[in-house]
């Protein structure tokens, strides 16, 4: 009696156990890199540039640069991105501005169906609150190129790195010296299909 009532339930656990399901884990990826950079699609989003603060001189910075695009081929697109900086410190404030048309080419080589590799460049203006300077002027030119990566975590939004190289006489905030500067950025974009690609 007792081997029976064992083997009943050794049985009855295992039937119970193997009902179980286990919770679907968190979606990180999607294979959808090759149908977002179609010729038609449109890209919009936003980079965060950097924020920071500095806790020696009390400074707090944001930057955020919302942006859009249309893919004039497939892996090419063009658009415009609007440069917005605030840098906030004991003394006051400056507000950087700057609009900056940008050309983006997503790389075919080393591209996989969950992410891909992208060049870019833009050129345009950018400029300042500031008031007081004297080597540099209000609004000046602005040129830039990025190299990044974009990830697809779901069919049509990514979240990308990229490494920025920016150049402005402004009094903008673009790395160290305040006239060309390297940085990193962080940003979420959103690969809208056309109605020829839906």
């Amino acid at each position: 009696m007792k081997k029976l009532f064992t083997l009943l339930f050794i049985l009855t656990a295992g039937f119970h156990l193997s009902a179980q399901t286990l919770p679907t884990p968190p979606q990180t990826t999607e294979a959808v890199a090759n149908s977002a950079v179609q010729k038609g699609n449109w890209l919009v989003g936003a980079k965060v540039g950097s924020i920071g603060q500095n806790f020696k001189s009390n400074t707090f910075t944001l930057d955020i640069n919302p942006r859009a695009g249309y893919f004039i081929s497939d892996n090419a697109a063009i658009g415009a991105e609007v440069q917005l900086g605030l840098q906030l410190y004991d003394k006051g404030q400056t507000f950087s501005y700057g609009l900056a048309p940008f050309v983006r080419y997503y790389f075919p080589e080393g591209a996989a169906p969950t992410h891909r590799w992208f060049g870019e460049a833009r050129v345009g203006f950018s400029g300042s609150s500031l008031e007081d300077s004297d080597d540099d002027s209000a609004i000046s030119a602005l040129y830039g190129v990025s190299a990044g990566y974009a990830h697809f975590v779901a069919r049509n939004v990514a979240l990308e790195g990229t490494l920025d190289l920016t150049r402005s006489h402004a009094d903008v905030n673009v790395g160290n010296s305040g006239k060309t500067g390297l940085s990193l950025g962080l940003a979420f974009q959103i690969y809208l299909p056309s109605r020829a690609n839906r």
